[in-house]
């Protein structure tokens, strides 16, 4: 009797076994294990034969989808379906991430040629399509003009190549992303106009309820969401999976809105990344976040989708098929190559440009597949259907466009992003070895090779504004951007703060873990903190010293008494004194100025490059107040690190002007001063002064003060260290002083008279 049970047990489990792995798979978690293992190892396999992991996934979604061996049926792919809404996710990220990562600086740079752009790979295709369509496939007028759009869009499937070479920023990317922004949404509400067209609905009250409702759109996106976004990201400036969700809700609700204001809802996406474009870091971990899972889940998704649509059998169902899916993959390849080649031909650009903007341009997925299934679920002879159904007829139903267009147009997406990709992968590496045999013939006198920031802190808890702008202001391509330490007096309780302090460094580390940049950690003692931090400082070779002035957090402050000065005297890099209570959200200008011939001072490109690179990462517009000279410089420092930051320049003559141009001041402006330390070639007497007056104009701002290296250049004068001319530099700053006490008396006098 055991034996007969067991043997039942047996049969039933590999009853239930089969049933389970019975085509087409049905169980979800079976069904999305498979996934994953296609999402993980398709990348590997295809790499050694030097195919893009783009085509392995498409390939894949070919092979496992129900037009080739079925692993996944039908109903997994329907609007309902799970893998349908995943790709659905992933179409809304990759646009999403399209907007979000464009450099808005960059954009409006190239607006014009965006412009023109578009213009061409929009009327191109349309107007050299329609005739094809018409005379040589045979389309009626509507079905013409619906195929002749679908040539004109196109999805950027080939986007996250550019991405992983690093080229997002690039001018050829920048023009390329903002055409196609401008000529899917142009084709978009073509689509919305043919569809009511032929439903008769296309009258006055269709385009009062478009323009009505893409107005609300448009008023709810740039005026209500990004106020809500930069008040939840201030109140929830620590909690980074919460900022992670708020982003992704307001990407859905995006598309949302976008698909009742009555365009898709891809247009949607894009809106949502422009307005949070500004509100989150490129250098940050919410950012890192976003790229990571949609790299990783959400956008390989949406490309094995697009390979379950392809059925392959259509290669086999007769000639005509085969005719109209090269004539349509032929032509839409060509519309879009010329379209780049025009683009060339009127900016004066090379070819690697030009098969960049090509290879990003040619991939019709998204917008293509709505455009087409659209006209495929239109039936022209509805009324006819109806009524035979009523007397028990049934009659074939009349399609815009019919079996043939729509089998042809989803092999030409198939073709369509396997050219794009290899297009935009060969590119994109020609482009990237140009850039950086371009990088190494210029002028190293403005461009910073070797870099490292030393953060000196004790604990996480109140430094989280610190770290978080030093990562900003750190170049990503440095290998080891940064190096935190934290001092202890050597005493009795030196081994246990040590111990302590460890512990603190590996929260840092974990807590900061969501940027891609190695963080070093260094506890120590020393007989002073600020001895400390400069002999550290020299032992890494680092080019700057961050710390944190906030009186409440300041370590310095809390041991040594006056802290700016006695570390000044020890060190002798370039400080950075960072006074940051608000979440960088909350910016809307940084005001910088300094004293006059900060231009000449050894470190100036060093700080400048820093604080360009600072207001480009929050996408703030940056107001700068120096002599001629030295906005001149910062021009330069600017082109040659190639960091385009808006700035508007306003010319003074002493520090005290700033005050006077800046009465109506806002307390969400972040103000940077680069001080000049005794000595050097532009301290003055109102240097000294000029904190303090700052402390007291703004009270309740951000600020940031610098202290330049004055670290020596020639070595041969380092014999001369006993001669210290402070004396005499003291003497000459008193004499400045009462001399401008005494100006300031004949200037009085002068006014009253």
């Amino acid at each position: 009797m055991k034996a007969i049970n067991s043997t039942q047990s047996v049969n039933y489990f590999f009853e239930h076994l089969f049933q389970e792995f019975q085509l087409p798979l049905k169980n979800p978690v079976l069904v999305f294990s498979l996934l994953l293992f296609i999402i993980l190892l398709s990348p590997i396999l295809l790499r050694k034969i030097r195919i893009p992991s783009i085509i392995g996934l498409i390939i894949s979604g070919v092979i496992i989808g129900p037009k080739g061996l079925g692993l996944i049926g039908e109903g997994a792919l329907d609007k309902e379906g799970s893998i349908k809404l995943f790709s659905t996710i992933g179409l809304l990220y990759i646009m999403f991430m399209a907007g979000l990562e464009l450099d808005m600086n960059e954009f409006k740079r190239y607006l014009k040629k965006s412009l023109a752009f578009g213009a061409f790979t929009f009327f191109v295709p349309i107007l050299l399509g329609f005739p094809l369509c018409y005379y040589v496939l045979e389309l009626s007028e509507t079905a013409s003009w619906l195929t002749a759009s679908m040539f004109a869009t196109h999805t950027l499937v080939a986007y996250p190549i550019i991405s992983k070479y690093g080229l997002t920023k690039h001018t050829a990317v920048a023009i390329a992303v903002g055409g196609t922004i401008l000529t899917d949404t142009a084709v978009l509400i073509i689509l919305a106009v043919i569809s009511s067209s032929t439903k008769g609905q296309l009258d006055s009250a269709f385009w009062f309820r478009l323009i009505t409702s893409l107005t609300i759109f448009s008023l709810i996106m740039f005026l209500v969401i990004p106020r809500l976004a930069r008040w939840f990201f201030s109140k929830l400036d620590s909690e980074k999976a919460s900022q992670y969700i708020f982003v992704l809700s307001v990407v859905f609700f995006a598309a949302f809105l976008a698909e009742v204001a009555g365009v898709e809802g891809i247009i949607g996406a894009f809106v949502a990344g422009l307005v949070l474009n500004r509100l989150i870091p490129h250098n940050s971990i919410l950012m890192n976040r976003v790229e990571f899972i949609g790299n990783a889940l959400f956008i390989p998704f949406f490309l094995i989708f697009v390979g379950m649509v392809v059925d392959y059998r259509a290669f086999f169902q007769g000639s005509w098929p085969l005719i109209i899916a090269g004539v349509l993959t032929t032509f839409a390849l060509f519309s879009k190559w010329l379209a780049a080649f025009f683009t060339q031909l009127v900016f004066r650009m090379t070819g690697t440009e030009r098969q960049v903007i090509f290879g990003l341009s040619a991939s019709h997925a998204a917008a293509t597949l709505a455009i087409i299934m659209v006209g495929y679920k239109i039936i022209l002879n509805q009324p006819a259907i109806d009524a035979a159904k009523k007397l028990g007829q049934t009659i074939e139903p009349e399609r815009l466009l019919n079996d043939n267009v729509l089998n042809g147009t989803v092999l030409l997406i198939l073709i369509t992003c396997m050219v794009a990709s290899f297009v935009t992968e060969n590119a994109g590496k020609k482009l990237l070895i140009l850039k950086a045999e371009n990088e190494d013939d210029e002028p190293q006198g403005m461009r910073l090779r070797n870099k490292h920031l030393l953060v000196a802190m004790n604990e996480l808890s109140g430094n989280e504004q610190v770290m978080d702008f030093s990562l900003m202001v750190s170049d990503p391509k440095v290998i080891n951007p940064i190096s935190v330490v934290s001092v202890h007096p050597n005493n009795e309780d030196a081994e246990r703060l040590i111990r302590r302090s460890r512990k603190s460094l590996e929260e840092i580390v974990k807590h900061f873990s969501g940027y891609e940049a190695k963080i070093n950690t260094i506890a120590t003692i020393d007989y002073n903190v600020s001895s400390g931090i400069a002999r550290v400082a020299k032992e890494l070779v680092s080019d700057i010293v961050v710390l944190n002035d906030n009186s409440r957090m300041n370590i310095l402050k809390r041991l040594v008494g006056d802290d700016r000065a006695h570390l000044m005297d020890v060190c002798d890099k370039t400080i950075f004194f960072c006074n940051f209570d608000k979440p960088f959200v909350s910016a809307t200008r940084i005001l910088v100025t300094c004293p006059p011939f900060a231009e000449l001072e050894s470190s100036f490109v060093l700080w400048v490059e820093r604080v360009l690179r600072f207001s480009k990462e929050l996408n703030v517009k940056l107001e700068l107040y120096t002599t001629t000279n030295t906005h001149d410089k910062w021009k330069r420092v600017a082109e040659d690190n190639k960091l385009n930051v808006e700035t508007q320049w306003t010319a003074i003559e002493e520090l005290d002007d700033f005050f006077l141009l800046n009465s109506k001041k806002q307390s969400t402006d972040i103000i940077i001063f680069c001080s000049a330390r005794s000595g050097s070639v532009s301290y003055s007497a109102a240097v000294d002064l000029f904190p303090s007056k700052l402390e007291k104009a703004f009270p309740k701002n951000d600020y940031l003060l610098i202290f330049p290296s004055q670290q020596q250049t020639d070595p041969v004068y380092g014999s001369y260290e006993d001669i210290d001319s402070t004396a005499i530099s003291r003497g000459v700053e008193a004499i400045q002083k009462i001399g401008k006490e005494v100006g300031n008396i004949f200037k009085k006098g002068s006014q009253k008279e």
